[in-house]
């Protein structure tokens, strides 16, 4: 069924082409069309239980072979992030005799390493073989299409050779979190009881910061669950009473905003999961919508989604070094031990620490991004969240939805507001800093 939808869906793009011409080019020179690939690459990360931190890994990669295809096309307006990411020397420039269609062969770059660094093998395989058959049926010449494909996969075989690099294999061997039972710290939550979710990601090699340790954030408010007019006290009292009285706005944008990428549902004795798009996937869901929105070209909406997945990147790296820095507590762990047993968060905790909040910092560092590239009064309405049956939110920009973001996990239960706050603020100094010191649209 997924191949039938894809085939439809790029003979579905053909046939509006085809109202203002019948060119390889008109057909393959169409964001929307990019857009539609990277969502393609979602639907695969969400469907094989990709962590969101996983998840940014396998947006970054990707979105950057294609960026660095449009890049070698459009030398004037767009520069190579060849030397100016951690690791990435010059990439394979295109022959000076070929003639390239660099939209059909940055479609293809994207493809090759998105399914390089996924699973399972081949998973891309039936959209890109739609893409080549595609190329054909519009008449692409075939010196241009064997000249576009040969340079897409130089391209993607440089990034994949770059990536090899990132110690991120090192972090799939590496020792077992060990689960410190010390007051306020962090333990397994419920339903699931999981293990710590990727403790070693702050090895993880950054593209634009310097160390994973940039932008440390302060200590949050010393554990203190004796004096109920302790800082800390009062944040669990916050939450606690916030969860507990919800307003259907507020349950919607806590919904919302959710991005459980697997929600174990358990009903009596029946249990079973649930998926959705990660943080991660629901900001490139954004930066297409935005594109569209801004009605950018190719090259802008690819340039778009490159910024902005290098910001998820590196933000979590950022984030969850705080995370495993400082081990801090659920609020529904010291809630059900102190205050009230049967008190639930709106949405199901996540497995790893809560001081800071990673869907805060990789959303204002997204943000900061995404307006560097569309500005930041483009008002747009999200409707990502449909397709699991959750009503659109309307934003006045990229940063107000970021903003909205610290309640959605104040409401949800999962972090304390503080930690939502300083969560915000270092995601949009690491945005901040990708916008800064990359170079790329001229």
């Amino acid at each position: 069924m997924r191949q039938i939808f894809v085939s439809l869906l790029l003979l579905i793009l053909g046939f509006s082409s085809c109202k203002k011409s019948n060119g390889y080019q008109q057909y393959f020179n169409n964001p929307a069309l990019y857009s539609s690939t990277v969502h393609e690459l979602n639907d695969i990360v969400m469907g094989n239980n990709f962590t969101p931190v996983v998840a940014s890994r396998n947006y970054a990669y990707a979105n950057i072979a294609g960026y660095e295809v449009i890049s070698a096309g459009d030398p004037k307006y767009y520069q190579s992030l060849g030397g100016q990411l951690h690791g990435l020397q010059s990439l394979p420039k295109p022959g000076k005799d070929t003639t390239i269609c660099y939209p059909y062969a940055a479609l293809l770059a994207f493809c090759q390493v998105g399914e390089a660094v996924t699973f399972p093998a081949g998973s891309l395989k039936y959209y890109t073989d739609s893409l080549k058959t595609m190329a054909t049926t519009k008449g692409m010449p075939d010196d241009v299409k064997a000249a576009s494909e040969a340079y897409a996969k130089k391209v993607g075989a440089a990034i994949m050779a770059w990536n090899k690099d990132d110690n991120y294999l090192k972090t799939r061997s590496g020792s077992k979190y060990a689960i410190d039972k010390t007051e306020g710290r962090w333990v397994p939550t419920p339903p699931m009881y999981a293990e710590a979710m990727e403790p070693h990601w702050n090895t993880i090699r950054p593209m634009v910061m310097d160390s994973a340790s940039q932008f440390r954030v302060p200590p949050p408010p010393v554990y203190n669950m004796k004096d109920k007019n302790s800082r800390y006290y009062q944040e669990v009292l916050k939450i606690k009473n916030a969860v507990q009285n919800l307003t259907p706005e507020q349950l919607h944008i806590a919904n919302f905003w959710d991005d459980n990428p697997f929600k174990m549902n358990v009903i009596g004795h029946v249990q079973y999961g649930t998926k959705k798009f990660s943080p991660p996937g629901h900001w490139m869901s954004i930066v297409g919508i935005g594109a569209k929105q801004s009605k950018a070209d190719f090259n802008k909406t690819v340039c778009a989604f490159a910024k902005t997945s290098i910001a998820l990147f590196d933000g979590f790296i950022e984030c969850w070094d705080a995370k495993y820095h400082y081990n801090t507590a659920r609020p529904e762990t010291v809630i059900n031990k102190y205050l009230d047993a049967d008190w639930r968060p709106t949405l199901q905790t996540p497995p790893f620490p809560e001081y800071t909040c990673g869907h805060s910092t990789i959303s204002s560092a997204a943000a900061e991004a995404l307006t560097s590239v569309f500005g930041d009064h483009v008002a747009y309405v999200d409707s990502s969240e449909n397709e699991f049956g959750i009503k659109s939110r309307s934003f006045p920009s990229f940063r107000a939805a970021a903003a909205e973001n610290n309640w959605a996990r104040f409401y949800g239960g999962l972090h304390f507001h503080n930690s939502c706050m300083v969560a915000h603020e270092y995601g949009k100094r690491v945005g901040d800093l990708v916008v800064a010191k990359l170079v790329m649209n001229k």
